[in-house]
């Protein structure tokens, strides 16, 4: 997980966790909204713990309490439209007449019998077709006009519908095998799919987080090695990672800015696919203190084990939520012409039942997150010794990625998975002066 999240996501995905398929947008990397900060500094300056500090922009915490104001209208929005797009296919009954008019229409026209995975695909394929054009003008303007109106992107139009039709590619090749896999189970273990597809989850995600250093992310953007006037800090990253006994392949930079101005860095992939990446606008604004607390930040989770703890935790709310739904779609089917738990027509109310579990659950996940964030924090202060550089590097975030330093108390209890930055800034405050 990033140490430079803003905490929640604009655009939750309109289905359900089960059937997920935007993984480049999750904390590791994609598209973070910024804006220009000119720092007046060197590209790489070795900072001391007696470095200037940075300020923190007043004008620009205006503009980032108004971008945030609207971003939050708008995952309010999407959300209302989601819940009421899979509300008519469930509850005025096209979901139904539609599969039920799929394998006749295709006898037919085509005299050709469909498998039933065939049929599941296709009606996907209707289901969600037109909602990805409905929300597209949303989708456009969320992710395109509203960060350049902020002067947050430097994407252009073209790179901006490439990234869309490689995600919406992506997400049919990874998405399509998965709802196949989902309601095989169904159809194998009608009873108790819901303890297997749970299991099944969790085992698609830890293959998903090994393989996207090397798989998924280079599909949006170009990684290289740290070349040789960045090789002290190559080594000292790595020295650090291995002084917390995580071992990486190596320290990469990728190319952020040919979409963004924003800075970010994670230490991404799981066992030989682990590694540190930095974004080129990172390397270029932030100086190598700063770099250092900020990897800092991301050794915690390892060392703590919170990849571990995560998936635990994020196992047995599978469970839960699985099981629940398998409650519920059992009910749903003696109430409505689903002619039985696999009916392909109950995807709809699939999706507005993990929609409803998530919403519901989202601000104790959200509560978790933030308590193992602020531990990473504490680790990163602890391990480096440096509070000024994290007082800045937080600072730099502030003006350079136009992040609220100090949201409403709700919007934080419900939307952000990371303390907010003057809480994280304050701790570090908090942490020099006990160190005098």
């Amino acid at each position: 997980m990033s140490v430079f999240s803003q905490g929640w996501r604009v655009k939750p995905n309109p289905v359900s966790r089960t059937t997920q398929h935007r993984l480049i947008e999750q904390d590791t990397i994609r598209a973070l909204p910024v804006s220009v900060f000119n720092l007046h500094l060197p590209s790489v300056y070795n900072g001391t713990m007696d470095e200037a500090p940075v300020v923190l922009d007043p004008a620009r915490q205006e503009r980032a309490d108004q971008y945030a104001r609207i971003r939050r209208r708008l995952w309010v929005l999407n959300l209302i439209l989601n819940g009421l797009y899979l509300g008519l296919w469930a509850g005025i009954g096209w979901s139904v007449d539609v599969h039920q008019k799929l394998a006749p229409f295709a006898a037919e026209t085509f005299n050709i019998s469909l498998p039933w995975w065939t049929e599941l695909i296709i009606f996907a394929a209707i289901l969600f077709g037109p909602w990805t054009l409905l929300t597209l003008p949303l989708d456009y303007y969320s992710g395109f006009v509203l960060p350049h109106r902020f002067d947050l992107s430097t994407q252009t139009l073209r790179g901006w519908l490439s990234d869309m039709f490689k995600g919406a590619a992506l997400g049919m090749i990874i998405g399509a095998p998965l709802l196949i896999a989902f309601y095989g189970t169904i159809r194998l273990a009608p009873k108790a799919w819901w303890i297997w597809a749970a299991g099944g989850y969790t085992f698609i995600t830890v293959i998903l987080t090994t393989i996207a250093p090397i798989l998924l992310m280079p599909i949006f953007y170009k990684f290289k090695p740290l070349g040789e006037e960045h090789s002290e800090l190559a080594d000292r990253l790595t020295r650090l990672a291995e002084s917390g006994g995580t071992h990486v392949q190596g320290v990469f930079t990728f190319d952020m800015s040919r979409r963004t101005r924003a800075a970010n860095a994670a230490l991404v992939g799981l066992g030989r696919t682990r590694r540190i990446i930095l974004g080129d606008t990172l390397l270029s604004e932030f100086t190598s203190d700063e770099i250092e607390t900020v990897l800092a930040h991301e050794l915690a989770h390892h060392v703590h084990k919170d990849i571990l703890l995560s998936l635990v935790t994020q196992t047995c709310f599978n469970f839960l939520a699985f099981y629940l739904s398998a409650a519920m779609l059992n009910w749903i089917v003696v109430k409505t012409p689903l002619t039985g738990v696999d009916d392909p027509a109950g995807l709809p109310f699939i999706g507005l039942l993990f929609g409803l579990l998530g919403l519901l659950t989202m601000p104790i996940t959200n509560a978790f997150s933030r308590w193992r964030e602020s531990m990473a924090d504490d680790y990163a202060l602890e391990v480096t010794h440096k509070p000024m550089p994290f007082v800045n590097a937080m600072t730099r975030l502030a003006n350079q990625n136009l992040a609220e330093v100090d949201p409403e108390r709700w919007v934080v209890l419900l939307l952000y998975s990371h303390p907010p930055l003057r809480s994280r800034i304050e701790k570090a405050e908090r942490f020099s002066s006990s160190s005098v």
